[in-house]
């Protein structure tokens, strides 16, 4: 008999922390967090991880593990993964992982690329170049070098084109060349994928009551606290949706409504990407939604059995 993992996306707001854990109580699971945000210990207001309450009722594993002082990956983020999914199933408990960072799912689905560490000169020599010309002419230089990334990376995308140079240089070899020849850590389990298809109405509704608890719970402060850490710009913890405005507020530039409004925008615009990523990688997912939540919670238990 294989081993089971469930797969539980959606977009911001979409409800996925409550499903999981009344899925957790009924099918004796164990939650796993598949959020790039969610891992940093410093934000937990900003992030909306799970509150107190939430993680007393189930056991929650790589919440606020890490700092934001540290770079984090994709990769790191597997490694630990497995770890706690084995450990799940050596207490008979099942893995439920849950998250909005379809990155973090296709790594469980379709394995990463086993490309060799990128030495710091390289990767040096790579910021400093993207520095000096920009972006627009950096995708310029990288095309000439790796014809295979256009058309698949945006210019506009910062990490992801850095990375294609830098893989580029250290190994002589495409990432995309890197990337076909990626196979799945997981081959071996049951892997259940649901994703929560929100209808878009009830999710801006969701967002604009997400963006106000988060004011009264203290999101300023939080802020305020990370800035005093004075950390490096290119670090990923700075594009964490609220940031940015927090302090654009804070520095007088724009007033509290409009710092409100600016993040449920950014939200909103996240949310549909999200819900674009899914279209495109996750086709053989199943989707579900109910505004009754008890027939939600029985269709995925459903789903999951």
């Amino acid at each position: 008999m294989l081993k089971k993992i469930i797969l539980l996306g959606g977009p911001t707001a979409s409800g996925k922390s409550k499903l999981a854990i009344q899925l957790a109580k009924k099918i004796n699971g164990e939650i796993i967090n598949a959020d790039s945000m969610q891992i940093y210990n410093e934000f937990s207001i900003l992030s909306s991880r799970p509150n107190v309450d939430e993680i007393k009722k189930i056991k929650h594993h790589l919440y606020g593990i890490i700092s934001v002082r540290k770079p984090f990956s994709a990769g790191e983020w597997l490694k630990l993964t497995k770890t706690k999914v084995d450990q799940c199933h050596t207490k008979k408990k099942v893995p439920i992982i849950v998250g909005g960072t379809g990155l973090y799912f296709n790594t469980i689905t379709k394995g990463i690329s086993k490309i060799p560490n990128i030495d710091l000169t390289i990767r040096n020599k790579v910021r400093s170049l993207f520095k000096k010309i920009g972006y627009q002419n950096f995708y310029q230089e990288l095309v000439k070098i790796d014809p295979k990334v256009k058309k698949r990376i945006l210019p506009t995308d910062s990490q992801r084109t850095q990375r294609a140079f830098e893989v580029m240089l250290k190994t002589k070899k495409s990432l995309f060349d890197w990337i076909e020849n990626t196979k799945s850590d997981f081959i071996n389990y049951e892997i259940k994928k649901i994703f929560l298809q929100t209808p878009r109405d009830i999710l801006l509704k969701n967002i604009l009551r997400r963006v106000e608890q988060m004011f009264e719970n203290g999101c300023i402060q939080e802020v305020v606290d990370f800035n005093l850490l004075k950390l490096n710009n290119s670090l990923s913890a700075n594009k964490l949706i609220g940031v940015q405005e927090i302090n654009k507020y804070l520095d007088g530039a724009i007033s509290l409504n409009q710092c409100k409004e600016h993040i449920y925008i950014k939200t909103r615009q996240y949310a549909k990407r999200q819900n674009t990523w899914a279209r495109g990688h996750m086709k053989n997912w199943t989707k579900l939604y109910s505004k009754d939540f008890s027939a939600l919670l029985k269709k995925s238990i459903k789903v999951v059995s």
